[in-house]
């Protein structure tokens, strides 16, 4: 989905307090009512109708009837707008670039800081795929609740922004985390491509070890990457990887560890046999190779991304998968609507924490 900026230099901080009062009324409301607006935005009716009515021109909000009233609820263009306004006013970013890359669950944009450095802002975007298949398998949540796709796209954002504090504190080869708000990372902009995009390399042996020597050492530290492929391998100049991408990162501790190990390994098997020519008898095993010597699942956890989120991180993930393959199996199943899953803020809502609310000056500007 596009992301552009231009509008927020026209909107004011009322526009923004309206639309924060939407975010959190989407905690209790699949519909939030005008007159919940008016009274979380501190504003009067009168004043709510029109920057309602702006918000709806911008696209920001979308207007529903429901069974008993017309309400709002807030799409992912507006929750983009109110993350950007909050990492403006911290200066993290303060213009947007190029987009860089596009996924089923994310969008990245180069970006630059208040000190005009370029880095890179992530987008989460959970459920844009095959939202509409996951909520109606309703064995994966309680009755009558359906996902709440921003809120679990902030969960998946909190949870790669963790995950990379730790491991850069620790000396992995991870881009440096610099901010995180609502949905959206901002990390070090590195200057390397993705393993998918290289054909050949000076040493393939050597690589395999070195990203083989990865796996184990994450899973000495109580990790496993959960999705370590060639499209989250970054390649530096000099040959050295970089890993990418930890939403679906576990513990060693993980009922499944095992087999999230053992499909990291085979991932990079299958990818060197086929790209490089390349096979190795010598690969690591979870049961031999994984004495675990450190904790920084532990680290993560009391870094405040707790137990309880990463299971309904999990859970949704599961269900997007079922609901993937369920499409791969009966295509017709699938409604096509992939700028939607912001419909589904039920039960959770947006929970909109108390630093996401940031309602100071407006920079974030569209960058030449």
């Amino acid at each position: 989905m596009k992301l552009d900026p231009k509008a927020l230099r026209y909107m004011s901080g009322d526009d923004f307090r309206v639309l924060t009062a939407i975010e959190v009324g989407s905690r209790n409301h699949d519909i939030v009512p005008e007159p919940l607006i008016a009274q979380l935005s501190h504003l009067r009716g009168g004043s709510v109708k029109k920057h309602i009515s702006d918000l709806v021109k911008r696209k920001l909000v979308a207007s529903e009837s429901g069974a008993k009233y017309t309400g709002y609820r807030l799409v992912y263009a507006g929750y983009d707008y109110l993350a950007l306004k909050t990492l403006s006013n911290r200066g993290s970013v303060v213009s947007v670039g190029n987009q860089i890359g596009v996924g089923k669950e994310s969008d990245i944009f180069i970006v630059a800081s208040e000190d005009e450095k370029e880095v890179v802002l992530k987008l989460h975007r959970l459920g844009r795929q095959s939202f509409r298949n996951v909520k109606q398998k309703r064995d994966y949540f309680r009755p009558n609740q359906s996902p709440s796709w921003m809120y679990m796209s902030r969960l998946s954002a909190r949870k790669e922004y963790a995950f990379m504090q730790v491991l850069h504190e620790h000396g992995f080869p991870v881009p440096a985390p610099v901010d995180q708000n609502r949905h959206c990372v901002v990390m070090e902009l590195i200057n390397a491509f993705p393993l998918r995009q290289i054909d050949r390399v000076a040493d393939p042996g050597l690589l395999y070890s070195q990203l083989m020597d990865l796996i184990v050492r994450l899973a000495k530290h109580g990790l496993i990457h959960g999705d370590f492929n060639e499209f989250n391998i970054l390649l530096k100049d000099d040959g050295s990887p970089v890993l990418i991408d930890f939403p679906q990162m576990v513990s060693t501790s993980h009922p499944n560890a095992d087999f999230y190990f053992n499909r990291d390994v085979d991932c990079i098997r299958t990818f060197f046999k086929r790209r490089f020519g390349y096979e190795s008898v010598l690969y690591p095993k979870f049961a031999l190779d994984t004495d675990r010597e450190f904790d920084l699942d532990v680290k993560v956890a009391a870094s405040g991304f707790t137990k309880k989120d990463q299971s309904n991180l999990e859970k949704l993930m599961d269900a997007e998968r079922a609901a993937e393959q369920s499409e791969q199996d009966d295509p017709s199943s699938s409604d096509g609507d992939s700028d939607s899953p912001a419909s589904g803020n039920e039960g959770h809502g947006s929970e909109s924490g108390d630093d996401d609310s940031d309602l100071g000056d407006d920079r974030v500007r569209q960058k030449d």
